[in-house]
């Protein structure tokens, strides 16, 4: 009998570019992430300016962009367990959330810009600031348990 090894899908995968792909791709998420955070604080210092919220949006629209093509493409590793493969999954829904956010701030520009003179940048931006915590809830849970689960998946793969 010949002894069979475990192949775990690396077959005919170059597990070192995969590792390079996915470390590029983990700097555009982050690029993209820090984009979202100051696009989203800039108004937040003069609440009744609404001239920079003109140029803001077009900064949080290209980070939530950066964060979602980042999270689409960095490919699966046919080393992670399917816990994790599935938890990478929840890190592209995080970016269609910042995504969705950047929609609701065209949105309700155009659509309460010119009324929402005296009333600040928080008429328009609410719904954008909701979408942030949401896709920033995902992103921070998945980013956690991936951790614990890889750590979790080395400890084993020590003790066999």
């Amino acid at each position: 009998m010949k002894n069979k090894k475990r192949n775990n899908g690396t077959e005919g995968v170059d597990l070192a570019a995969l590792d390079r792909r996915r470390a590029r791709l983990e700097g555009c998420a982050s690029v993209g992430l820090l984009l979202v955070c100051v696009a989203l604080a800039i108004p937040f210092f003069n609440l009744t300016e609404i001239s920079s919220m003109v140029w803001c949006r077009w900064i949080y629209a290209a980070g939530a962009l950066i964060y979602l093509i980042a999270r689409a493409f960095v490919g699966t590793d046919p080393r992670e367990s399917l816990r994790v493969r599935r938890l990478r999954r929840v890190e592209f829904w995080a970016g269609v959330a910042f995504c969705i956010g950047a929609g609701m701030w065209f949105y309700n520009f155009n659509r309460l810009g010119e009324i929402i003179i005296t009333g600040g940048t928080l008429g328009i931006i609410r719904d954008t600031v909701m979408f942030t915590l949401v896709g920033a809830a995902l992103q921070l849970i998945a980013s956690w348990m991936i951790y614990f689960r890889k750590k979790r998946d080395m400890q084993s793969r020590v003790n066999e």
